[in-house]
């Protein structure tokens, strides 16, 4: 490079088009170098240096018209917008992964809609031996819940997580979800729903379950809609939960009522 390179092989060398550079010498972001006695203009290492870092700015995003200033700066000036730059190419490098990992998720329906701790949670259910309606019916809930109570979903999930070690409490809901095929009036329904409601005042930690997400959601309207998703009126399910609302109800737990706003 003792004369040089040509200009075509400086664009080569910078990754960009001969008629890039002849923009970027039109904009006066590099200097034309002079020409040699054979006619032809000569890149040396500092004319290359400028291609690159107008290039590698341009490239990070910085608007053609600031390129010019900013190299032209003090050093210290230079490193404090190298370090802005540098702190919106990594936001930026954060919202591209934060997007590509949405659509890997759009592969898998529950991953689309619900957290992976929301998913290992439903798996966890499957392994305790929960029947797969049941199954699906709570993911239908959590899906309602995160879209009504978003701000509550994630502790709501920790409740839930906590709760399931217990295994008392495993026992009570599976013995719920058998619950749904009785008959409405079946004297089952009262035994069982007196022993859920006991079990959560004895137990407050696990009452979070049913108080945590009402508690953020100032509308009645929207808890019932999370409490009985997926239960005809009048079923065995929706008897079973309304008498564990009562009892808690008479015990001070604050529980919104169906026609309360």
């Amino acid at each position: 490079m003792m004369n040089g390179v040509t200009i075509g092989q400086a664009a080569a060398f910078v990754g960009v088009t001969v008629k890039t550079v002849r923009h970027y010498h039109k904009l006066r972001l590099v200097e034309e170098p002079e020409r040699d006695s054979s006619g032809y203009r000569r890149y040396g290492s500092a004319e290359l240096l400028r291609l690159v870092q107008v290039r590698t700015l341009a490239a990070a995003g910085v608007p053609l018209a600031e390129i010019g200033p900013l190299l032209d700066a003090d050093a210290a000036l230079f490193a404090a917008a190298l370090a802005d730059i540098e702190r919106q190419l990594t936001d930026h490098i954060e919202e591209l992964i934060a997007r590509r990992d949405t659509l890997h998720r759009l592969a898998d329906g529950d991953r689309a809609l619900l957290p992976d701790r929301a998913v290992a949670l439903l798996e966890r259910l499957t392994g305790l031996g929960f029947p797969a309606d049941e199954v699906a019916a709570t993911r239908e809930g959590w899906v309602l819940a995160r879209a009504l109570v978003p701000e509550g979903f994630d502790d709501y999930l920790t409740h839930v997580e906590y709760a399931l070690e217990d295994t008392r409490f495993v026992a009570l809901i599976k013995r719920g979800a058998e619950a749904a095929a009785w008959e409405p009036d079946d004297p089952r329904i009262a035994e069982l729903a007196d022993a859920i409601a006991d079990h959560f005042l004895a137990n407050p930690a696990h009452l979070k379950i049913v108080t945590g997400l009402q508690a953020r959601t100032d509308a009645a309207t929207r808890y019932k809609l999370i409490a009985l998703h997926g239960e005809e009126q009048g079923s065995a399910a929706a008897r079973g939960v309304a008498l564990v609302e009562t009892k808690l109800r008479s015990a001070g737990v604050h529980i919104p009522r169906p026609d309360s706003r």
